[in-house]
């Protein structure tokens, strides 16, 4: 049996932080797994050192599902961020290494291609409508076949999923959280009009995407979703937050327009009646958010069961390592949607050399043993931690909202 011998917690910072699990066995065989919890990387990263690490030593690699168990079970803790990200994290390591033992990529050892490639869809923002449609027409030109739209909202200084000075975006911005203004008024104005142009400009042979964020109340985000059935979009993100799963129902009652809902949930239990109601159409948990593969694919067996497909998220607050393995996951489940794809910077692709690969809008996990991806640690080791965090919104009276 391949024994871990070592587990090494690696915080890096090539453009933004990111944290990797590397395991070895005795053979020699590593397996990586990306930790990075977006704005509280350094919990995860202590939970890993100070508690998971020292349980994996001696343990036999190829049991992958129980030590998921002996991780979830045994913590008497469970679920949660911090702990679903550290679990994650090992859980994608040990399939990297029971790929390379094998020699197949991992997406053999999980039944094989179900498709040819995974669908990926862009991102397209800026600060007015022209700006965002420009972008997008060109993501179209470069092959993306869906392509999220998020546009600045007049009279708002800022807005979620606009990058500033045309930048790539990425929210976690400052030493201690910004603060940004919201209006709900103002942007349910200006969205419509966003689509509705968006259509004239670009047709109808491509998917179009929102992401609300969890701004609206269920009524809002059910009359937004009606407003938007004459553009046939392909989902509409997080349109309230999901704490209290029965508002969906209201969303459900009031628009056709599909849902996708999930980036920051944790386990089955955070998706169950969302699915079993059928008050979602996608899946967007995450490899690392979500316990690691063996516990995503769980989530996704119970998606296929009421026709929902997955849409994993895939922003730069996940390291290529996650990439990989979501590509990975994609390729090989029946009930896959899309998934999303935010390139990394050339700093980070550097650091995470990966067999991934982008065509036509398409993307492929590659067919080297394992995830096909690695950290340099020499050039890891360059960039150090800097803390991040996520913004903060307040309405233009000075409550708190959600961001």
């Amino acid at each position: 049996m391949p024994k871990i011998v070592s587990a090494r917690v690696i915080v890096t910072c090539p453009g933004r932080n990111f944290v990797t699990l590397k395991i070895t066995c005795d053979d020699g065989t590593t397996g990586v797994g990306d930790a990075t919890l977006n704005g509280r990387e350094l919990s995860v990263a202590s939970y890993l050192s100070d508690h998971v690490v020292p349980c994996l030593i001696g343990r036999d690699a190829h049991r992958i599902e129980d030590i998921w168990q002996y991780l979830y079970k045994g913590a008497y803790w469970r679920r949660g961020p911090v702990t679903m990200a550290a679990i994650a994290a090992v859980d994608t390591a040990l399939w990297d290494i029971k790929g390379k033992l094998a020699g197949m990529p991992v997406y053999q050892l999980l039944g094989g291609a179900a498709r040819d490639a995974c669908m990926v869809y862009a991102h397209a923002n800026g600060t007015t409508i022209e700006d965002t449609i420009a972008v997008a027409r060109a993501e179209q030109a470069r092959g993306y076949k869906a392509i999220r739209l998020q546009c600045g909202v007049p009279g708002l200084a800022s807005t979620y999923g606009v990058a500033k000075h045309g930048a790539r975006y990425e929210p976690a911005d400052a030493d201690l959280p910004s603060e940004s203004v919201w209006s709900t008024e103002k942007y349910l104005r200006v969205v419509p009009e966003l689509f509705r142009a968006a259509r004239e400009a670009m047709g109808w042979d491509v998917h179009l995407l929102h992401d609300i964020h969890h701004r609206l109340t269920p009524i809002e985000a059910g009359r937004l979703g009606k407003a938007l059935e004459p553009y046939n979009l392909f989902w509409i993100e997080d349109p309230t937050p999901a704490e209290n799963q029965e508002a969906f129902k209201l969303i459900r009652h009031h628009t056709t327009t599909p849902i996708a809902v999930g980036e920051v949930f944790n386990s089955i239990w955070d998706a169950k009646d969302l699915i079993q109601n059928q008050l979602i159409d996608y899946i967007r948990a995450t490899v690392v958010h979500a316990g690691g593969i063996t516990h995503l694919r769980r989530i996704a067996s119970l998606a296929d069961l009421y026709q929902v497909r997955t849409g994993c998220h895939g922003a730069t607050d996940l390291s290529p390592v996650a990439m990989a393995a979501a590509l990975h996951f994609g390729l090989s489940v029946p009930n896959f949607g899309v998934q999303e794809h935010m390139p990394h910077t050339e700093e980070t692709d550097a650091v995470f050399p990966h067999a991934y690969s982008f065509d036509d809008g398409m993307m492929h996990p590659g067919d080297a043993p394992g995830l096909g991806v690695d950290i340099d640690e020499d050039l890891a080791a360059t960039y150090e931690y800097k803390r991040a965090y996520l913004p903060v919104a307040r309405l233009e009276d000075g409550t708190l909202c959600n961001w």
